[in-house]
């Protein structure tokens, strides 16, 4: 029962006790009995407005009660004159100011968050209870390669890539780096915080090839610059004194001065091979800017077919074309785009051990792409993360030029690339243009 009714009741029993009495001076004492009737009367007025006074704090508290569960906290009470009552308005004016200032401080700061959450370079993912992703920014979403209609709700697991299913298996704490088919590196840490009590893990991810790259390139930049001038200028002098040697030949009988020329000339022809050997690697530090033009791309992939024409004769392997149109206009370098086109053809040949097809394949949805497909035995799990390291090689001979020109190139360009296998005798090089 409510605190009112019980004030009433408690009221309405006193009254009644007193009328009850005072019927009982009625046939002795009339006059007293007119005067507790005047008493009672004075009473009742006086109940009356105890009442008022009693019952306005409480509809002032139930009211502002109902307000803060409406979340209604720009509703105030204005001072009655009565001081109890006024220093409780004061009260709950006080606390109203308090909390709607609170709210609102705590809205301005979540706003902030969630738009430098969104605006940021670095991905950052948050996970709720079951490890399901409850919100991801636009970094993110284009890092993992996530359609946002198609995220939200479930867990790394269960979203395609190398680097989700990577991003799946992080332990809290330390930062990790994970590499993708040795062409982008990124920094990742899974960490938590605390939201009403309860503990979220969110994920940042950081980019880190940009970096990686510059620091390697000014690292082997140096190297090769220094090598290359010793080089050089051991094998100018050391040819010059050679040929010098050679001219004493004649001094020689017959039988000495044929085993003593070829001697020198392999000597010689040596010193090229080991000059030409320096200057690929040269080749890769001096390699100049892109002069761009608008180039037809479809017309450079048929200079390069025709080009590699004998190798595809030899081992049997067919080209196949998927043009989404004849032409396939690029702003790029003519020269250094075909010399990417010749490794990634050439690439894709030595991969084929005989009776394969190579498929070059144009597309301008969702982006303008150029994808090369062969069917060779595809890319080993071991050396996959290594593949654009610079002068990293799987081939028996190789000097890991070839790849690390196509990224130099590539990068200078502001092409995106990569280069997986996905699947069985399946393997693609992907660029994606501007």
């Amino acid at each position: 029962m409510r605190l009112k009714y019980r004030f009433i009741i408690f009221i309405i029993i006193i009254i009644g006790l007193l009328i009850g009495l005072s019927t009982r001076l009625l046939p002795d004492f009339k006059g007293l009995f007119l005067l507790s009737e005047l008493v009672i009367l004075i009473l009742i007025a006086f109940a009356f407005h105890l009442y008022q006074i009693f019952i306005r704090p409480v509809n002032l508290i139930s009211a502002g009660i109902q307000s803060i569960k409406d979340r209604d906290f720009n509703t105030k009470f204005l001072s009655v004159g009565q001081p109890e009552i006024d220093q409780l308005i004061e009260v709950y004016n006080i606390m109203l100011d308090r909390i709607r200032s609170e709210r609102l401080e705590k809205q301005e700061q979540q706003y902030f968050l969630e738009k430098l959450i969104q605006a940021s370079p670095s991905g950052i993912i948050i996970l709720d209870f079951n490890d399901r992703i409850s919100s991801i920014n636009p970094a993110a979403k284009e890092i993992i390669a996530a359609e946002h209609k198609n995220i939200f709700g479930k867990s790394l697991d269960e979203i395609p890539g190398n680097l989700a299913w990577n991003l799946a298996r992080l332990a809290p704490g330390e930062p990790v780096i994970i590499s993708l088919n040795g062409i982008r590196k990124y920094k990742c840490q899974k960490a938590h915080f605390q939201d009403r009590g309860t503990r979220h893990y969110f994920i940042l991810i950081e980019e880190l090839t940009n970096e990686i790259v510059q620091t390697e390139k000014n690292a082997y930049g140096k190297v090769i610059r220094m090598m290359s001038h010793e080089v050089n200028n051991s094998i100018g002098a050391i040819n010059s004194i050679l040929q010098t040697i050679l001219q004493f030949s004649d001094q020689l009988s017959d039988n000495e001065r044929a085993d003593y020329e070829n001697a020198l000339a392999v000597a010689i022809e040596r010193n090229k091979n080991l000059n030409r050997f320096m200057g690929n690697y040269a080749d890769i530090i001096r390699l100049p800017m892109p002069r761009k033009e608008d180039i037809n791309l479809i017309e450079l992939l048929e200079r390069v077919r025709i080009l590699m024409g004998s190798a595809f004769q030899e081992r049997s392997i067919q080209w196949k074309t998927e043009y989404f149109s004849d032409t396939f206009m690029i702003r790029a370098d003519v020269e250094q785009i075909e010399l990417v086109l010749l490794n990634i053809i050439k690439n894709a040949v030595e991969a084929i051990e005989n009776n394969g097809t190579i498929t070059i394949m144009s597309n301008i949805s969702p982006r303008k792409s150029l994808i090369i497909r062969d069917t060779g035995k595809g890319i080993p799990a071991e050396i996959r993360n290594k593949l654009f390291e610079p002068f990293f090689s799987s081939k028996k001979d190789g000097q890991g030029i070839g790849l690390t020109l196509t990224r130099e190139i590539l990068a200078n360009h502001g092409f995106q690339f990569s280069l997986e296998s996905v699947a069985e005798n399946r393997t693609e090089f992907r660029i994606i243009f501007n």
